[in-house]
């Protein structure tokens, strides 16, 4: 393992993002925060409370991973699709580099700059909101497992994608309607039953209710069935992330 050069991408990535602190990390800070007042300080002091838990608490888990799960995947994308579309691809692809190296150095950048981004929102809710958390060491692993997953999918759709206009089109049209519809704002017993049914299928729902249940311990399934899912997503992503580089698809912009 070529530590040295994992390390080389993974400084590079983390630089970027200093440059660009106010758009990777005060700008989903901020719009979190507005979610606060909006949602958690002004209705939801008019709301009851959810299970026993106040209304302004019960978001914070699904707000979290909504920031969570775009900016993973918007960091992952654009960090691998920015060498692909300046020709910068070809360097890393001949370097002493094997494609475990390459995936660890730009994931596990997109990974720690997301957990970063967590805390942030964390720290910014207990302004607004008292909340404690049940299961650390869970709420930590099921986070950090969120990250890596959506990470190896955005670093997919950074191989995938064409153009710079496709990148933010799995963030923003896919992964935050799943998320404001996997209850992140409501449980669901609140719904019909027809629409408990569909809201079955959405998998960011799990993802959710794993993470609500490690701060509140109070879920709708089976948190072990969830993280379970979790790493069954997570080895769909390994898998093909692993033929693009066997294949060469996509690799060269």
């Amino acid at each position: 393992m070529n530590f040295y050069s994992i390390h080389a991408i993974f400084r590079f990535e983390m630089a970027r993002s200093v440059r660009t602190l106010m758009q990777s990390l005060a700008a989903p800070v901020l719009a979190t925060a507005l979610y606060f007042v909006v949602f958690g300080s002004a209705i939801g002091s008019r709301m009851a409370e959810i299970g026993s838990i106040p209304y302004g608490s019960f978001i914070v888990p699904g707000l979290t991973l909504l920031a969570v799960l775009t900016q993973s995947v918007s960091n992952a994308a654009f960090g691998i699709y920015m060498p692909r579309y300046s020709g910068a691809i070809y360097e890393i692809l001949s370097a002493p580099l094997s494609p475990t190296e390459i995936v660890f150095g730009y994931v596990g950048a997109a990974v720690v700059k997301s957990m970063v981004l967590a805390a942030a929102i964390l720290i910014t809710a207990r302004v607004f909101v008292p909340y404690e958390v049940a299961h650390p060491f869970w709420a930590f692993f099921i986070l950090l497992l969120c990250a890596v997953s959506f990470s190896m999918l955005g670093f997919i759709v950074g191989l995938c994608v064409d153009g710079w206009d496709k990148l933010e089109v799995v963030p923003s049209l896919v992964i935050t309607p799943l998320t404001f519809l996997g209850g992140s704002f409501y449980s669901l017993n609140m719904l019909p039953p027809t629409w408990q049914t569909i809201s079955l299928f959405n998998p960011v729902v799990y993802l959710v209710d794993a993470f609500r249940w490690a701060f509140f311990d109070v879920t709708e399934f089976n948190p072990m069935v969830d993280v379970a899912f979790l790493l069954g997503f997570l080895l769909v992503c390994i898998v093909i992330v692993g033929q693009i580089f066997r294949t060469g698809y996509r690799l060269q912009h």
